[in-house]
């Protein structure tokens, strides 16, 4: 199924948005003051998309979330899930069609990163279908490390985890035109991926 996932600078927004609608929610540190090209991204489930507008305020795209490897959760609802997340928007190759590009981001590259990523326990690929308003993006890797650590260090095991990786990215993006990545704090509010803050009774 199809989600809302907007972009934003203001982190009390986004988690408050993300609490409504049962949403996901991930924020870069408050203290680390680097130009990101947005602070905060929130997923969600929803018919009410102005109920994400005070989080809207960079981007709103619509998605579809392949969960590539996935750890244990290890969260209650509304509490920071352990470990980071690495958040990569990504723009497809000019040579490529972004229906190309997105082919080989999931067929290609995904099993690639499982192999040269030894420090990423979880890894979500959200596929923009269609950007409704902001930067016009192709998707966001949602690459998660059990610490800044493995984030630092284990993200390649070695220069020929980074050489294959590297050479293979640059086959479907476009490295000058996508943004540096986000370093974010993931919270759950209900679960991943979302589901409607709202349900329907039926026989």
């Amino acid at each position: 199924m199809l989600e809302l996932v907007v972009t934003g600078n203001d982190p009390d927004a986004a988690s408050e948005v993300a609490d409504n609608v049962n949403g996901v929610c991930y924020a870069a540190d408050p203290d680390d003051r680097r130009d990101f090209p947005f602070r905060t991204l929130v997923r969600a489930m929803t018919d009410s998309p102005d109920a994400l507008a005070r989080a809207a305020t960079v981007g709103t795209y619509l998605g579809f979330s392949r969960i590539i490897r996935e750890r244990p959760l290890g969260a209650d609802p509304g509490a920071a899930s352990p470990g980071l997340t690495a958040i990569f928007p990504m723009v497809h190759h000019p040579d490529l069609t972004h229906m190309q590009g997105d082919n080989h981001w999931r067929d290609t590259h995904a099993p690639l990163a499982l192999r040269h990523h030894p420090g990423m326990w979880d890894y979500t690929q959200l596929s923009v279908v269609a950007t409704l308003n902001g930067p016009s993006y192709d998707g966001f890797a949602l690459v998660s490390f059990a610490s800044l650590e493995d984030l630092r260090e284990r993200f390649f095991g070695d220069d020929h985890d980074r050489d294959v990786i590297r050479a293979d990215v640059a086959k479907f993006a476009d490295m000058q035109r996508s943004p540096r990545r986000v370093i974010t704090t993931e919270t759950i509010y209900h679960q991943r991926p979302p589901v409607p803050a709202v349900t329907w009774p039926h026989d």
